[in-house]
């Protein structure tokens, strides 16, 4: 059911935890499934340097928050502002080897987490 690339995010997350202030937290959910992601990250000169993750929900969601993490560190603001949330679904999906149907809400909730992280910088 789960590709090899999901399984591994999920026995071993990558980023797992929360960042120290002064980095920027989002909370974001999925009203549907319950799925929670808080997603922080430190931004300097308008790239994030370091991203973690916590997720309360299913393996489909915590293997997406830790592909989530290692996508997201070394990316400029401006682009992730630019980027549409189907985009950013679509390359968390393919960091995980691919989602079956019912688990796509999970690659829906790291998009949903990095549009409030792009609100919580101003863009920038």
């Amino acid at each position: 059911m789960y590709s090899e690339q999901l399984l591994e995010h999920f026995q071993n997350p990558q980023n797992a935890g929360v960042l120290p202030e002064p980095a920027l937290s989002v909370r974001v959910e999925n009203p549907a499934c319950g799925d929670t992601l808080r997603l922080t990250a430190r931004v300097e000169g308008g790239v994030v340097v370091a991203a973690m993750f916590q997720v309360r929900g299913c393996t489909a969601s915590i293997a997406c928050g830790s592909a989530l993490t290692e996508w997201l560190i070394g990316r400029r603001v401006g682009e992730l502002s630019r980027l549409k949330g189907a985009e950013i679904a679509a390359a968390v999906e393919g960091l995980v080897g691919g989602l079956a149907n019912e688990s796509k809400h999970a690659a829906v909730l790291m998009a949903d987490g990095v549009a409030g992280l792009v609100r919580a910088t101003g863009g920038r």
